[in-house]
């Protein structure tokens, strides 16, 4: 799989027609697509199978960057693309960690995507890490 980012833009996911035209490609033929994530673009090369997961992928990354920025507490895009990569891991190592202990109940809607005040004070306490790293390699350039 392989980006290239251009100048940024709201709108959502989006998909565009593989690269050379083919209405449909073989499915281990390569295709590029072009997608939008928290209104940036890029285009991504990936199989022809792999493309409804990977659109999967890219509208819910998108969703989840979306709800952090909306939420106000964090801004900048690789922050809030950081903050989204850091809460997706906690929720699938919870996950894992549920079905290791053969707990398979699926979490709920209405369950909080992080659970405890503990843990919300541990990604709080990330946040802060990763703001104050950015912020020292701003002053490099």
């Amino acid at each position: 799989m392989t980006t290239r980012d251009t100048a940024p833009r709201d709108v959502a996911p989006r998909e565009v027609a593989p690269r050379d035209g083919a209405a449909r490609a073989a499915p281990d033929r390569a295709v590029t697509l072009d997608v939008s994530i928290l209104g940036r673009d890029y285009r991504i090369a990936c199989k022809e199978s792999e493309r409804a997961e990977l659109l999967q992928a890219v509208t819910f990354l998108d969703r989840r960057m979306r709800e952090i920025r909306d939420q106000g507490k964090v801004s900048g895009p690789d922050r809030i693309a950081v903050m989204a990569a850091l809460n997706i891991a906690h929720d699938l190592l919870r996950d894992k960690s549920r079905h290791a202990r053969g707990d398979t109940t699926p979490r709920s809607a209405s369950e909080p995507a992080i659970d405890g005040g503990s843990a919300q004070r541990r990604i709080r306490d990330m946040g802060t890490a990763i703001d104050s790293l950015l912020a020292s390699q701003d002053k490099l350039f």
